[in-house]
């Protein structure tokens, strides 16, 4: 049994053959779901390895745990303590070298629309190779000339790539808002416990929105100060009422019958948790209390103890792993293309309802599968390609560039580390209320664009 797994593993890392995992009591898998699998792991990997080397504590812990440490750095010319490996020109140079092999695989795989030919064997399968290609680009981005240049010319790329990056994100975000609310709508006929689930969840999204605005009106404003704070809580407070009322107005309702509530329910979820993460990044102020300077409109949380702030420090670190894969994983699909494009999905709706709904496929049914001593797989790419292997690498390279500036703090990089990640920075209290703004647009585009453009959404 362990021969054939081995043989299966060897084909998979210097071969086409997809990827399986050794233990047969694995559910079957489909070929296109591991590739992308396996590629985000390689993401992950990288992405990792940037938040360490922003972590002042990794760096230390090194030093005091590995033994000839110092003497290791200078032997490698990395300087004293290895100082050229960490901070933010070194995340810089290792997303550089991600990026460019994201963006080799995109225009290497343009065109490409079914699985037989070379180039989409080297896309589904050398892993080994190709992760041996992705860790010399990596390293290559510590020998390019011109540092200086280098960081400030490749810091306004990833700005523009993080921002496409962004909207991609916020948009699939309205389309999963969307997909969610079709899904278990269409199983109202068949059960109507669906009915309830919908109404359940609809009634604890709205409670959770309403309740964080309740306490960043409590922790976030003051009487004296947190100007911004206010007039921002009470807009984006005020547009998730209105787009919510928009969902369910009678316009609306005619053209789109399956418009209701749990869609700006998740929206103003997700806008509520903008507008919080905004607070927390802005500089901290300050006002005279009693003769006593205090910090007010703070997180609760960062006055407390330090445990609390690395908590809360993994937190974000989480959402942002979760966001970004998320949206790296599911913006290849037929569905998540169609709305991108901002059109109706021209394929036949087969909706059944299902709690896990975000993880099905587009299609469902094939026959063709290996079997052997390890996990099933099904080769669903027979006839054609499943998703666009071009766009996938595409997404994952906005992605690279996203990681980048999100680690290092966007354009305030020089002091920064990532047990700052929640510290002040008006550069990201800007970017991330500005996502909120454009998250409720797309949002309300979505509900008045069959309005505005007939045709074009005609079934």
């Amino acid at each position: 049994m362990c021969t054939p797994c081995c043989i299966a593993q060897l084909a998979c890392c210097c071969g086409s053959a997809a990827c399986s995992c050794c233990c047969k009591c694995c559910p079957k898998i489909k070929q296109s779901t591991g590739t992308r699998i396996m590629y985000a792991l390689y993401f992950l990997l990288v992405t990792v390895l940037c938040v360490v080397m922003m972590s002042p504590t990794v760096e230390q812990v090194l030093k005091e745990n590995i033994p000839f440490y110092t003497e290791f750095c200078r032997t490698v010319n990395a300087g004293e303590n290895c100082k050229t490996l960490v901070g933010y020109a070194a995340v810089y140079k290792v997303c550089f070298g991600m990026a460019c092999f994201f963006l080799f695989f995109c225009m290497f795989t343009i065109r490409v629309n079914n699985s037989t030919g070379c180039r989409a064997a080297v896309h589904n399968g050398f892993w080994l190779l190709k992760f041996i290609a992705l860790v010399a680009c990596c390293a290559g981005g510590f020998f390019l000339p011109n540092e200086s240049t280098f960081l400030e010319v490749w810091r306004y790329i990833g700005a523009i790539g993080g921002f496409f990056f962004l909207m991609i994100q916020l948009m699939l975000l309205v389309e999963f808002a969307h997909r969610w609310n079709a899904n278990w709508y269409s199983g109202v006929k068949y059960n109507r416990l669906w009915y309830a689930a919908l109404a359940f969840v609809t009634l604890v999204l709205f409670s959770v929105g309403v309740g964080a605005v309740i306490f960043m009106g409590i922790f976030y404003t003051h009487p004296e100060a947190c100007l911004l704070n206010k007039i921002f809580l009470g807009m984006n407070g005020s547009l998730c009422l209105v787009v919510s009322l928009l969902a369910i107005s009678p316009f609306i309702q005619k053209l789109q019958p399956n418009s209701g509530l749990l869609q700006p329910g998740v929206i103003t979820v997700y806008v509520m948790y903008l507008t919080f993460s905004a607070f927390s990044s802005k500089p901290k102020e300050m006002v005279v209390i009693d003769g006593v300077n205090t910090t007010v409109c703070v997180f609760p949380f960062n006055s407390g103890t330090e445990s609390d702030k690395k908590i809360v420090t993994g937190l974000g670190t989480v959402i942002l792993f979760g966001c970004v894969l998320y949206s790296c994983l599911t913006s290849t699909t037929r569905r998540s293309s169609a709305a991108l494009r901002v059109c109706r999905n021209t394929e036949p709706e087969t909706e059944r309802a299902r709690c896990c709904f975000c993880f099905g496929d587009d299609t469902e049914e094939y026959d063709e599968e290996k079997t052997g001593s390890g996990q099933n797989v099904v080769y669903d790419e027979r006839e054609g390609t499943i998703y666009s292997y071009a766009f996938f690498h595409f997404v994952f390279f906005l992605g690279s560039l996203y990681v980048m500036m999100t680690v290092t703090n966007w354009f305030h990089y020089d002091d920064h580390k990532i047990e700052k990640l929640l510290d002040g920075s008006w550069s990201v209290f800007w970017i991330k209320m500005a996502s909120c703004w454009v998250c409720l647009i797309l949002y309300m585009w979505t509900l008045i664009a069959p309005i505005v453009c007939p045709k074009r959404f005609e079934a």
